[in-house]
């Protein structure tokens, strides 16, 4: 189930970015007392008394500006505004509403999101006393908050986490839906994937590179376990991202590999990797999802023997940071192999929720250490003293060591391949933690 998305909304240096950072209790988005800092939206996940929703920050909004510049940051924010579930508008105690607000706050009233008033700079009891002409924007009572000081925060956020939608924030009856993102460049056949394997033509195909403009959801069974499939827009490169619509549905096919368990990247086997391809892979290990790499339109080459593992070998020297996802030749034309996808994304998907056991754990790291020691650095010997995995989806190990700061990185690229190998995380993206005992 897709997180609900809240937007911070209001004109220029009321303080978005300093809420945003308070809210997550890091520094993510940029401060500055400068107006128009903020140019794009920032995306991040942030959780309340356990709830989680996305929190967006957004650029100041100026209704009457026509340079392009700020024409391009208003139309973010609007894109924020439509798109979420709960906005939080924000106005300077200090100051007491503007022009501006009272603007913006009419633009509010037709969105069909419910909005918080929420009152910036209320650092002594005095400014919040005196909140009551911001009443009169008609958005309701305003909220006090110092996102400075982070005063009133967590009243904010109580009453933030009561207004999201119910239906977002309840726990998905359905624990066991694995989400299964097809992702790639324009053209390379992911709605053909998705109707010859349901069996329909639930999804439109055309010659034409992106047909697709949103990501498409499709509940699907298969051998009795449940599925959606994910399509989603080509991805293009970034200057190549001409109009708004295309720039939106780039930011939704992102959002859709962020909320996936499984991305399938398929790759046209009559151009072969390119450059946009290498892009998106690293797209999908960024979010640390697990991946199976799928070489469409195979009924298109002129094949002999030897033409796959040929193929294959080529494939993996180019994709060598992403030698670790399977790899499969299929043709969504004919529907050649497409079921073994499934199988084999659900088994990946299996491999990225499994834990190991620390026992198990450390039998294995006894084992690579006494056939490959890490070498000596700056003539200190290194030791390996024992690992615990922390985490799964993604699987998490950390290694303490007496001197973790000096392990070579060929060292740790060794012990992540034997991890691979030992313990069956073929296709899943797994993270190593070197401590100090």
């Amino acid at each position: 189930m897709s997180l609900p998305i809240v937007a911070i909304i209001g004109r220029p240096n009321v303080g978005k970015s300093s809420l945003f950072n308070r809210f997550l209790k890091r520094k993510i988005a940029v401060v500055d007392k400068t107006p128009g800092v903020t140019r794009d939206r920032n995306y991040a996940v942030c959780d309340w008394s356990g709830i989680h929703f996305r929190l967006v920050d957004t650029g100041g909004l100026d209704l009457g500006e026509t340079d392009e510049f700020k024409k391009h940051i208003h139309d973010q924010a609007t894109f924020a505004i439509n798109e979420a579930d709960l906005i939080l508008f924000m106005v300077d105690a200090r100051t007491g509403p503007t022009d501006l607000d009272v603007s913006i706050a009419k633009s509010l009233k037709k969105a069909i999101s419910r909005t918080i008033l929420v009152a910036n700079k209320c650092d002594d009891e005095k400014l919040t006393a005196e909140l009551y002409e911001f009443m009169g924007l008609g958005i309701g009572e305003p909220q006090p908050v110092s996102a400075t000081l982070g005063l009133y925060v967590g009243d904010l956020l109580d009453k933030l986490v009561d207004e999201l939608p119910k239906e977002k924030i309840e726990k998905d009856d359905k624990e066991d839906v694995t989400r299964i993102a097809i992702v790639g460049r324009p053209n390379v056949g992911k709605s053909s994937f998705i109707n010859k394997l349901i069996g329909e033509e639930r999804l439109i195909v055309t010659p034409i590179a992106g047909t697709t403009r949103d990501a498409v959801d499709t509940p699907f069974e298969f051998e009795g376990k449940s599925y959606v499939l994910v399509d989603t827009a080509g991805l293009r490169r970034q200057y190549k991202v001409h109009d708004d619509i295309e720039f939106y549905t780039s930011i939704r096919t992102t959002r859709a590999i962020e909320n996936c368990h499984v991305a399938i990247v398929l790759i046209d086997a009559v151009e072969g990797v390119t450059t946009q391809d290498l892009r998106i892979l690293d797209q999908v290990l960024t979010n640390r999802r697990s991946v199976v790499i799928a070489v469409n339109k195979w009924d298109l080459i002129e094949k002999d023997s030897k033409t796959a593992d040929e193929f294959t070998v080529e494939i993996k020297d180019v994709l060598a940071n992403h030698a670790y996802a399977p790899l499969i030749y299929i043709s969504a034309l004919t529907g050649q192999r497409l079921e073994k996808v499934i199988k084999i994304a659900t088994e990946v998907y299996q491999n990225s929720c499994q834990r190991v056991a620390t026992s198990q754990l450390n039998e294995f790291l006894e084992d690579v250490v006494r056939r490959k020691h890490p070498p000596a650095r700056h003539g200190k010997y290194i030791k390996l003293l024992y690992a615990t995995q922390t985490e799964s989806q993604p699987p998490t190990f950390v290694f303490f060591s007496n001197l973790p700061k000096l392990i070579d990185k060929s060292y740790i690229s060794y012990i992540s391949n034997q991890l691979r190998k030992k313990f069956s995380f073929e296709g899943v993206p797994i993270r190593l933690k070197f401590r100090k005992k």
